[in-house]
Order: structure tokens, then sequence, then C-alpha cells
């Protein structure tokens, strides 16, 4: 029986826990949610809700934990890992050479509006754009695999979008993708509870809406010296 890893590549407060919920819905598929956030956490230091508790959870070397992805026997033929692109703080990005990657990304407009409710005065680092950019140009440079799709594009043709992704991970496109019940999910990292409340409430992917946002201050610095990084990437990724 053939099987692949697929790692999706985001920043925090996009709609990665709902692509991870479709994914969930094949019969095919295993989900892991955030197998790298303790390493994330043990090796800045960095406060988040829960930290404590999600340090307990999961091996804090994340290079063990992409090894194991790798190599160690799935239960069904696909992995799909959704992961924080944040969270590659000292990791060997070669581990990454026979996966199928998808990057994630999100007007950061939008996801600092959002983010902000959580994390008081979020710095560029924490909302993953950047790092997004500098993983898109490594898997480019080693001819590795990389998809960029843009959030509000998905939304606007769901069922479209998960086909694409499906043709480009070589896996075929299950209609079931597009529905969950609602509630927290067995997949769920025990950090559920401090950030999936939205996705929690949601049966499938919502409806895409054209919301103006206002930044001032802090967040709108932030998000001019995240911008560039979110055009860059934009103009990769696939379009509705």
């Amino acid at each position: 029986m053939q099987h692949s890893v697929i790692h999706l590549w985001s920043g925090p407060r996009n709609i990665s826990t709902a692509l991870m919920y479709a994914f969930a819905q094949r019969n095919d598929t295993q989900v892991l949610d955030e197998p790298l956030y303790t390493h994330y956490l043990d090796k800045t230091g960095i406060h988040h809700p829960g930290r404590e508790e999600i340090l307990r959870s999961q091996n804090k070397n994340g290079n063990e934990v992409l090894m194991e992805i790798n190599y160690a026997k799935q239960i069904k033929p696909v992995l799909f890992c959704k992961q924080m692109t944040h969270h590659l703080v000292d990791i060997d990005l070669t581990l990454l050479n026979n996966s199928f990657n998808i990057l994630l990304i999100r007007d950061p407009a939008q996801v600092l509006q959002s983010y902000s409710k959580i994390i008081d005065k979020p710095i560029l680092n924490d909302i993953g754009i950047k790092q997004n950019a500098d993983l898109y140009h490594f898997l480019q440079e080693n001819k590795f695999h990389c998809l960029v799709i843009d959030s509000n594009e998905l939304l606007k043709n769901p069922q479209t979008k998960l086909e694409n992704i499906c043709h480009d991970c070589s896996i075929r496109f299950q209609p079931s993708m597009l529905k969950w019940k609602a509630g927290s999910k067995k997949e769920d990292g025990n950090w559920a509870k401090y950030w999936y409340n939205n996705v929690h409430r949601s049966t499938g992917f919502a409806p895409f809406k054209e919301n103006k946002i206002t930044l001032t201050g802090h967040l709108q610095k932030i998000y001019l010296e995240s911008k560039p990084y979110y055009d860059f990437l934009f103009s990769k990724s696939l379009k509705a």
C-alpha cells in the first residue's frame, strides 16, 4: 500500500484547523494537529495559553518528530499534518524532501485582527508569513513539492480548491471533506480550548465575506512589515 505525508504549513488564525477537519473526514487519512508545537514552545520560551500542559503532551525534539512522521508505520495511507510555519525553529528542512507541502496563507490584516484577541501585541515572527516565504524559497530551490493556497481563495470555492489540493498531492478528492460535525474533535491538540472555539461551531467551510479591516498603532506596523511577504506568496498561489 502506497503511503504519503502531507504537511499543511500555515500561520495562526487561518482556516488551517478547518482544513485539518476536512482531511479528517477522508476514509484513507490520519491527521496530526501541530506536532511541532511543543518543540516551538520549548525552543523559544514563548508564553502561550496552556503552555505547561502543551509542553507535557509532545516530544520536544522537532527533528525527531519529523523523522517519526517520515518513517513510522502509518495507520492509513495518507498522513495529514497541520503545521504552523513559525514552529520551524532549528528544524532540518531537508526532512521535508519526500512529503507534499501546502503553504496556506491569509491576508495578514485578517490574521492580526484575530490573533491579537488572544496574544497581546504580536510581532512579525508570531504570524508565520515571513517563515512561509522563507519556506517557499527553500522548497523551490531544493525542488521539493510546494503548493501555495490562499485562505480567501479557498473559501470562495471550497470544493474546487480541495479538488486542486488533492490532485496536487496525488490523492482523489472525497466529497466527505466538505462537511463535519460541530464540536471538538478527537484529532484536536490539547490547546483546542484556547484557540478553536469558532471552528468548533462550524460544520463546514464558512462562506467567503469581504471584510474591511482597519488596523492602527502596533498592529498597523506589523501589517506593513508582513504585507510584502504575503503579496509575494499570493502571486505564487492557486487562484479561484
